[in-house]
């Protein structure tokens, strides 16, 4: 169990981290960020969020180790959605190169806020409502079909209209004005196309996060896991949007990986559905004893496999692609 002091510890600790790295964005707000940069950067993320999981036992145990690892890597997986998402915003909306690295900071601290007031409120329904599980393993596996057989054209679309919407329902100046979200055009005050960013992404955040929360509670039902786990893939974020920006659109299998790893989850929440189930009308209110209880150690298993089977396919068939001249 962790102590309020841990927790405390831990939220100073990952405020000055984004604060740093906030700062950083501010100085460098007109300056585009090249490929070697954000690979270096998302290897001090990466590198950063393996050392906690790797020092956790000193508070926790090994157990939290795991829980924490699988949280992560699911987390991360399942942010490259969010990554094409932000392509599209950003694209749709013409934001300046030199402009995006500040955007995407802070629409991702807006998106961990709202991951902040989500988590707390899952873990309430989770503690007095055991069903919910059954609900939450449900949608997983629907979301997983949707996943594996949507295409990206799908979403683009989608993000489109939402923007679209967006400025016939909010009068925004034709050009941003830094990262002000309002201006002043011609003595009349007004938003800039900033506010639209930051609302589309907080949109499309709170639409992830239905995948994302029931996705994570399925491997621990523990706040500061779920927490920590969350904050650690959504920081990286921004770093990996600029490493595989071009290259995401050419990962033809990874959509299939998160697919599986969403599958998998919402059947281990159904099977812990049924072992705890107080349902009456589901066994007689009894819990079903033969429902296994998947450990965590087969579900990180599983979580690397898909990920690591998924990237490897996906860039074999960019080889044969380029070889072929496609």
């Amino acid at each position: 169990m962790i102590s309020t002091t841990e927790w405390i510890v831990t939220i100073v600790g990952l405020t000055l981290f984004i604060s740093l790295d906030l700062i950083a964005a501010i100085l460098r707000r007109n300056k585009k960020t090249s490929i070697g940069e954000a690979a270096f950067w998302t290897v001090v993320y990466v590198g950063t969020a393996i050392a906690f999981g790797a020092l956790l036992p000193q508070w926790g145990d090994k157990v939290m180790q795991k829980e924490y690892f699988a949280g992560w890597l699911t987390e991360y997986a399942l942010s490259v959605d969010n990554i094409f998402v932000f392509i599209i915003i950003l694209g749709t909306l013409k934001i300046e190169k030199e402009k995006q690295h500040l955007v995407l900071l802070l629409g991702i601290l807006l998106t961990i806020g709202i991951r902040g007031l989500m988590i707390p409120a899952g873990a309430t329904l989770i503690e007095k409502f055991g069903w919910i599980f059954f609900l939450f393993g449900a949608f997983l596996i629907y979301t997983a079909y949707h996943q594996a057989f949507r295409s990206h054209d799908d979403e683009e679309e989608t993000e489109s209209k939402l923007i679209i919407w967006l400025r016939r329902h909010i009068e925004v100046s034709k050009d941003f004005d830094g990262a002000k979200i309002r201006t002043t055009i011609n003595g009349k005050k007004m938003f800039t196309p900033m506010l639209v960013v930051f609302i589309a992404i907080a949109a499309t955040d709170v639409m992830f996060a239905f995948d994302s929360i029931p996705a994570i509670f399925g491997i621990t039902t523990d706040p500061f896991i779920v927490f920590t786990a969350n904050v650690f893939a959504l920081m990286g974020l921004r770093q990996l949007y600029f490493l595989l920006g071009g290259l995401l659109d050419k990962l033809d299998y990874l959509k299939y990986g998160i697919a599986f790893i969403l599958g998998f989850i919402g059947v281990k929440l159904v099977a812990h559905a049924m072992h705890v189930n107080e349902l009456p009308f589901i066994n007689n209110g009894e819990h079903i004893e033969w429902a296994p209880e998947i450990p965590t150690e087969m579900s990180l298993g599983v979580i690397v496999s898909a990920i690591a089977v998924s990237a490897i396919a996906s860039l074999i068939k960019i080889r044969k692609d380029a070889k072929s001249g496609q």
